[in-house]
């Protein structure tokens, strides 16, 4: 609608009419109000709190500032309709994997509760398959909760350190240092910075600004981490070369790439053709991440099908050394 003209505010107007969520058609409403204020778009979003992410308003007041705002908002609106299919495919692979792990434990539960049934009925002593002295609907109930409270309970644990003791920072560098899950997370981070840099410096955007906006765009706390000693780096005189090979979380021949960039002047334009690279390297590694949880879980559901063969085994031949030393 900017393409053809139509004039900003009822261009949000037009755009909040045909939004199905209703806290973003408020949102639209409100961002309308302030516009017909007199105020610009981007003071109208900093209204907004934490309602929309940093690098939309920030890439936005860049737009505003020279004059090409629309091209900004298509390239914002790529951008995010991409990381919602990112964000599909992942659930997409990983949906298998936590159905296996579910079920699972759900047989676990019912073999506790079968197990106990039959052995009660019989009048005999109950079978223990985990040794944990769980039978019967007691032990299934105890089992269940144990193991969904306990993935609830660190779950809720990782978001409180998360949120109020910066802990994303420490938790995101301990996984980039896992196999596969390391090298999904550094992929897209890497994915994300080169084209958020990108379009930031070709937006107008000062380099310090820009490398800030961009490390944010990572959604990753170690990136997010190295902001100040990036910007510091650049601010004394380094090269950005430089200053993203001291932070020791981009490959050695992203480095080179950059530093050729850096020599030719062309950074933007070569970050903007190696983001698509690190995308796909990133799908691939989510896709392996998926395949190896998939056969992890399955091993542990054979390992457990083992173990209970056995521990049935020795209870019925515990049964029958009992009987031979009656005879």
């Amino acid at each position: 609608m900017l393409e053809s003209g139509v004039s900003i505010t009822k261009a949000f107007q037009l755009a909040g009419k045909k939004m199905g969520d209703h806290r973003m058609q408020q949102s639209v409403r409100e961002i309308t109000v302030e516009l017909k204020s007199g105020n610009d778009v981007t003071s109208a979003m900093r209204k907004q709190g934490s309602f929309y992410p940093e690098l939309l308003v920030n890439m936005i007041s860049v737009a505003e500032q020279s004059g090409g705002l629309p091209e900004v908002l298509k390239a914002l609106a790529d951008h995010y309709e991409h990381l919602m299919q990112m964000r599909k495919n992942f659930v997409r692979l990983i949906a298998w994997p936590v159905f296996q792990f579910i079920v699972a434990i759900l047989v676990i539960a019912l073999m506790i509760l079968v197990l106990g049934l039959i052995a009660s009925g019989q009048g005999g002593q109950p079978i223990d398959v985990l040794g944990l002295g769980l039978s019967g609907p007691s032990g299934a109930m105890i089992w269940l909760t144990c193991t969904f409270g306990s993935i609830f309970v660190l779950f809720v644990t990782y978001q409180l350190v998360d949120r109020l003791f910066g802990g994303k920072r420490y938790f995101h560098r301990l996984f980039l240092r896992i196999p596969v899950i390391g090298g999904c997370m550094r992929s897209f981070a890497i994915a994300r910075f080169s084209w958020a840099f990108a379009l930031t410096q070709q937006a107008g955007m000062n380099i310090l600004d820009s490398l800030d906006a961009s490390l944010k765009a990572t959604g990753n706390g170690a990136f997010i981490a190295e902001i100040p000693q990036v910007n510091g780096a650049v601010n004394d005189g380094e090269h950005l070369t430089e200053a993203l090979a001291e932070t020791h979380l981009f490959p050695e021949e992203y480095i080179h790439m950059v530093d050729v960039g850096e020599t030719s002047g062309t950074v933007p334009e070569t970050l903007e053709r190696l983001s698509p690279r690190f995308q796909e390297d990133a799908q691939r590694s989510l896709a392996t991440l998926a395949a190896v949880l998939g056969w992890l879980i399955w091993a542990l559901v054979a390992a457990f099908i083992i173990f209970v063969v056995f521990r049935i085994a020795f209870w019925y031949l515990g049964i029958i050394n009992d009987a031979l030393k009656h005879v």
